[in-house]
């Protein structure tokens, strides 16, 4: 599997390209935002690891840019910074998964394996639920309109429509969605929530996601 790193610290970027070389990955290394980018234009990676902090453009504009250029590779974004609001800007601009800084390298590894595993993670490629269809190549999920999902946005919403019928609980989907990593708490599962909530009223969908923070939660067809 090949894997694009951009990292601007130079001898962390060494650190990780080696680790992932031993778990064996392909890698292909950028410094900066600006050959990340001409990178991720003109090859094709299983997944990409981006730095938010550095030069040229920073980690969040070589992401929108990728995602506005329709490539769904999924993405996961390393931060120096802890705060929620942070958190979502990069998931909103279409980040599948983040990692603070500083991190243990076997932490990453864990990361990079699970985005990369998208294809044989989910069994079924479409589900349909009410109006809605959960397409598991593309990370869509359709209705009147279409939009894409991060992997734990999918994750997340095929867990809720594969219990459909009953409510799940927030320790279910931290076990099941995140897999007990250690930042995933209920702040986390009440903010994918509020994400996939949202991707329901774009896309005009009649199905609804009830339950308030904490749990349990459940999809209902309006």
């Amino acid at each position: 599997m090949k894997i694009l790193l951009a990292e601007d610290t130079v001898d962390l970027n060494k650190v990780i390209t080696s680790m992932l070389k031993m778990q064996g990955f392909d890698v292909d290394s950028a410094h900066d935002g600006e050959k990340a980018l001409e990178l991720a234009l003109s090859n094709g990676y299983d997944g990409i690891v981006l730095d938010i902090m550095m030069p040229k453009m920073n980690g969040l504009e070589v992401l929108k840019e990728i995602r506005a250029r329709n490539i769904v590779t999924p993405v996961l974004m390393l931060t120096a910074k802890a705060e929620v609001d942070d958190r979502v800007e990069g998931l909103e601009a279409g980040a599948d998964d983040y990692l603070t800084k500083p991190f243990a390298m076997k932490e990453l590894m864990a990361r990079v394996k699970a985005m990369t595993r998208r294809g044989s993670q989910y069994a079924a490629n479409e589900i349909a639920f009410g109006d809605l269809t959960l397409k598991a190549d593309s990370l869509e999920l359709s209705a009147a309109n279409t939009v894409r999902l991060s992997l734990k946005e999918f994750a997340l919403m095929q867990a809720l429509v594969l219990n459909q019928g009953h409510p799940v609980e927030n320790q279910y989907l931290v076990e099941h969605v995140w897999h007990d990593e250690e930042d995933a708490e209920e702040e986390t599962v009440w903010l994918y929530i509020n994400f996939l909530q949202g991707k329901l009223g774009y896309i005009d969908s009649s199905v609804a996601i009830t339950g308030e923070k904490g749990g349990p939660f459940q999809v209902v067809m309006g």
